[in-house]
């Protein structure tokens, strides 16, 4: 072998000595947990939940950096583009990983190829109200009332592409009615409208309409998700009233830039999992109106391939596209 050749595989094999010394010992300083959403909202909260726990299970500080912006495009495009060393990573909700890829036509990261997957921590179940003075008790009359008068029943949206507005036309086609969105700048806005009458339906977080399905002043009538909510334990789902194709899971997860080295991955999602199995993190969640979960990088993975293949399709049905 020629000296050139023999320095070369020198180098090669003090550069696999020293990544494989550098994922032994992560994490070996602080990690951080990108927000891409302003401190306070449900994202922080789950982050600073999650980040006290792993500080815990990993011996080192875990910071959460708030990166509001964009539609959150900011804060997770700057965990995309980071070192994939496992020291930044990504903490957001679905509409990150997979609205955003189904109804923008440009992102400047493609979460399928620039985010590794990590853990789905938390679900974030939205539930269909009304105001209790109208004459609907359940989902078949209000589907009922819609057929009848086409557009007839406005609902709450927080603008064109967000949440409520997809979930809203994934429950007008699954009904065959159409429905006439209204666009609000946030849940207190659209609850004082719907409890004032100036719509007839809303789609929002458990969280932030519980409080008003408890005092009276709206009518629960279903969950949007796929499973029954903590918080609202008497609300059936959609898919138990036959109408599977209207769930909408708003969920939370955690994810690392691409290229982030297996060893530090798995250590990573090993701590996550002590974390989400820590009762006073579950029920903090709980208490917040979401659900605990953890779910692997898999089906994680899976699951954002099916939602923006399916966001995708509703959008061109419906012409949806993002604000």
């Amino acid at each position: 072998m020629k000296p050139f050749t023999h320095a070369l595989a020198a180098v090669a094999l003090l550069s696999a000595a020293c990544l494989a010394q550098a994922n032994d010992a992560w994490p070996a300083k602080a990690v951080k947990l990108v927000v891409p959403f302003p401190p306070g909202g449900g994202t922080d909260i789950v982050a600073r939940g999650l980040g006290q726990k792993l500080a815990e299970r990993l011996a080192q500080p875990v910071v959460i950096d708030n990166k509001p912006g964009a539609a959150t495009l900011i804060g997770a495009d700057a965990v995309a583009k980071a070192a994939p060393d496992g020291y930044t990573l990504l903490v957001s909700g679905s509409s990150t990983y997979s609205v955003n890829a189904a109804l923008r036509a440009r992102l400047p990261y493609d979460p399928l190829k620039d985010l590794a997957p990590v853990a789905i921590i938390a679900k974030a179940p939205l539930v269909l109200v009304v105001n209790p003075s109208s004459p609907w008790r359940n989902v078949a009359e209000l589907a009922a009332a819609a057929k009848a008068k086409p557009l007839g029943i406005r609902y709450a949206t927080f603008g064109s592409g967000s949440g409520p507005h997809l979930a809203g036309e994934l429950f007008a086609m699954a009904a065959g009615v159409k429905l006439q969105d209204v666009p609000y700048k946030g849940s207190s806005q659209s609850t004082v409208a719907l409890i004032g009458g100036e719509i007839e339906m809303g789609i929002d977080t458990v969280a932030a309409v519980a409080p008003h399905v408890r005092a009276g002043k709206l009518r629960a009538l279903a969950i949007v998700g796929t499973t029954r909510s903590s918080m609202l334990p008497e609300v059936p789902t959609m898919t138990e009233l036959k109408l599977p194709d209207a769930t909408f899971d708003a969920w939370y997860g955690l994810a690392a830039p691409a290229g982030t080295p297996a060893p530090v991955l798995q250590k990573l999602t090993a701590a996550v999992g002590a974390a989400m199995a820590d009762k006073a993190l579950q029920d903090q969640f709980r208490a917040q109106g979401m659900e605990p979960v953890m779910i692997g990088a898999a089906p994680f993975r899976s699951l954002m391939e099916s939602e923006i293949s399916r966001y995708r399709a509703l959008a061109h049905r419906a012409g949806i596209a993002a604000e």
